[in-house]
């Protein structure tokens, strides 16, 4: 029998109001899926886990203890089973996470939260490092655009990809829609492998 965890990944006011305003998918859509996601966990039976960066109170973003730092009021007024605080992107590294999991007999960790490429990116490959099955929700992850020394990629371009990239081998990947389904029937997700993605890949570009 599947033992999932929903775990929400640094749904704060910063990523809503702050200097990092997600922007795929529209905020609107992510928080929606998220909220959506977190009744459907309470209503399967299924723990919800709350996770909230840190940064120093002086800090320009997620300064602790601010408005911006804050948990999302629809998050933080929703039941959960655990909060936990973190200063390193993934939810696993300095937090009691993995185990609280193992004490509750988790071997599925499902990820919602932002943002796609970092704090979510980070967690779900740790996760399967330490042999949890991973899911992650494609509609209630979101983030930014970045450009930097590497170059430029749009915010949608870099969600698509880390999604992509993860659902080939990592974690499954799918809309809350279809994971709500899954966790009402207590199913599993499917998840594709590296070989097969690029398979696919390569006969389509024939």
């Amino acid at each position: 029998m599947i033992k999932r965890a929903l775990v929400v990944i640094d749904v704060q006011n910063e990523y809503l109001t702050g200097v990092l305003p997600i922007a795929y998918p529209p905020v609107e859509v992510a928080l929606d899926g998220i909220t959506k996601a977190m009744d459907a966990a309470s209503a399967a039976g299924i723990p919800v886990v709350t996770v909230q960066h840190d940064m120093p109170a002086e800090g320009p973003v997620f300064a602790a203890g601010s408005d911006n730092w804050a948990l999302h009021p629809e998050i933080a007024n929703r039941p959960t089973s655990h909060n936990l605080r973190k200063e390193l992107p993934s939810a696993f590294a300095g937090t009691d996470l993995h185990d609280w999991l193992g004490d509750h007999d988790i071997d599925t960790v499902t990820f919602t939260g932002f943002m796609t490429q970092h704090c979510v990116d980070s967690s779900a490959r740790e996760a399967l490092h330490r042999g949890y099955t991973v899911e992650v929700l494609s509609d209630a992850t979101g983030t930014v655009a970045y450009n930097n020394a590497a170059g430029y990629v749009s915010a949608q371009t870099l969600h698509d990809a880390t999604l992509i990239a993860l659902h080939g081998g990592i974690a499954s990947v799918v809309t809350t829609e279809e994971w709500v389904a899954a966790a009402a029937a207590g199913a599993p997700l499917p998840l594709d492998n590296p070989v097969s993605s690029a398979a696919a890949a390569l006969a389509a570009a024939r």
